[in-house]
């Protein structure tokens, strides 16, 4: 395991323009989600907001990923590629998105309905928001790891989705994946402790059914059962008492308020 880097003050402020940048452009791809549009449209209006705003992708050419944003859809959990299918009413999108400013990155996630969507998925992207909430508020000086992913396991599973044990939360600040890792489930009481200075981007990645998932060679990971996942995503500052939440869903949240209006 490699060296956790903690951030100053001052670079944590940097941190946290770029994650509110990525919260601002998750907000421009929700305006746009509707049945009908592809998820190629998205990224390339992600692409022109984040370029607009003075910063560059974070994602695009990273482990040769050719796109600004990873789009998943229903069964894919994560690292979904855009491509020219339109979206379908019913349909449910996690859309990745990562940027570079001032040398530090920024990443958040969001997963969207699409149209009309049944109840038992809405209630899974509920539950998965929940536990994001709940791994949050356990994110501060004095807690471990374990606790961060209890938070999120125990919530998850009382609701009776699948916890995904391959891919993790992670550090973050000048490297997209810094150390330390921090997965979706765990032992309270367990792992590193957690110290000021840490920054960590917490994702939960909740299956509606069994955990298990798969890769495909383009590096799109999908579900083993072919039912759908949810994906929320936040940066966090580790801090005494309550963890300074970095990147922001609310512009996201106004955005789609508007729309069911």
């Amino acid at each position: 395991m490699g060296k956790v880097i903690y951030k100053t003050n001052e670079e944590i402020e940097l941190i946290k323009e770029s994650s509110l940048l990525v919260g601002k452009t998750l907000a421009e791809v929700a305006k746009l989600i509707k049945p009908g549009v592809t998820t190629l449209q998205l990224d390339k209006v992600a692409e022109e907001f984040i370029r607009d705003n003075g910063a560059i992708p974070g994602f695009l050419g990273m482990y040769d990923f050719p796109n600004t944003l990873c789009t998943s859809l229903n069964d894919e959990v994560v690292h979904g590629i855009p491509n020219d299918k339109p979206l379908q009413d019913g349909d449910i999108i996690s859309v990745d998105c990562g940027t570079i400013m001032n040398g530090f990155f920024g990443d958040a996630a969001y997963t969207f309905e699409v149209g009309e969507v049944k109840p038992e998925i809405k209630r899974l992207l509920e539950v998965t928001k929940e536990c994001l909430a709940k791994a949050i508020e356990v994110a501060i000086v004095g807690k471990r790891i374990g606790d961060i992913g209890f938070a999120v396991q125990q919530h998850a599973e009382k609701n009776g989705f699948g916890v995904v044990r391959e891919l993790v939360g992670h550090g973050l600040g000048r490297d997209l994946h810094e150390e330390p890792q921090v997965p979706n489930y765990g032992k309270r009481g367990t792992g590193l402790q957690l110290k000021e200075g840490m920054v960590i981007a917490i994702e939960p990645m909740i299956n509606l059914g069994k955990r298990n998932v798969k890769s495909y060679e383009d590096g799109t990971v999908v579900t083993v059962d072919g039912l759908v996942s949810a994906h929320f995503e936040h940066d966090v500052a580790i801090r005494k008492g309550k963890a300074e939440v970095l990147s922001t869903h609310e512009l996201v949240e106004e955005v789609l308020r508007n729309k069911n209006k």
